[in-house]
């Protein structure tokens, strides 16, 4: 199955014939596990729901102390995000999926306005930013950062969105210095 997400996800017209030769097996025997190409997107989807579901409960985002479920939880994410590419916007056309993805949404929200009342972020941030950038930070670092670990890829995201870019940063690059 991770092979015709990883598929689908480069090519969402990639056919079972084309899925099934890639795993190493006869088409007929993805047909006998999933009769259409809908059922196998059904399955793949809801694979990558519980893997999201389980990276969120191995981080104890209510319990753990705030920047350790902060980092477990971006590391479970990445690899979800590594194992399950797919395309979300097909991913959540379905509203059962769409509706289980909102729990899992809600939990997030709940962690970071926990993380901002302890402060581990910013309080003054505009609504909704951080639970905006998070997101697309653990997207890039998933398909970007490919040469990192899951582990070394959360490292960067949380660094990044504790510390930003900017010059002051643990690690960043001295700034060139400009000239008039």
């Amino acid at each position: 199955m991770t092979t015709g997400a990883r598929m689908l996800a480069a090519d969402p017209a990639a056919s079972i014939a084309a899925i099934a030769a890639e795993a190493g097996v006869d088409r007929r025997t993805v047909y006998r596990n999933f009769t259409s190409r809908e059922e196998l997107l059904a399955a793949i989807h809801e694979a990558r729901l519980t893997a999201i579901e389980q990276a969120t409960e191995d981080a104890r985002l209510r319990e753990a102390p705030v920047a350790v479920a902060l980092h477990r939880y971006v590391e479970g994410i990445i690899g979800v995000n590594r194992m399950w590419p797919v395309d979300l916007s097909r991913m959540l056309a379905d509203e059962p999926v769409r509706e289980r993805r909102e729990h899992s949404v809600r939990e997030l929200t709940d962690f970071l306005c926990r993380a901002t009342d302890e402060g581990l972020l910013s309080p003054g941030l505009p609504d909704g930013w951080v639970s905006a950038v998070l997101p697309q930070l653990m997207n890039i670092a998933s398909h970007r950062l490919t040469g990192l670990s899951p582990a070394q890829a959360a490292d960067t995201v949380v660094d990044t969105l504790l510390n930003g870019l900017g010059a002051g940063t643990a690690g960043a690059a001295p700034r060139a210095r400009r000239t008039r």
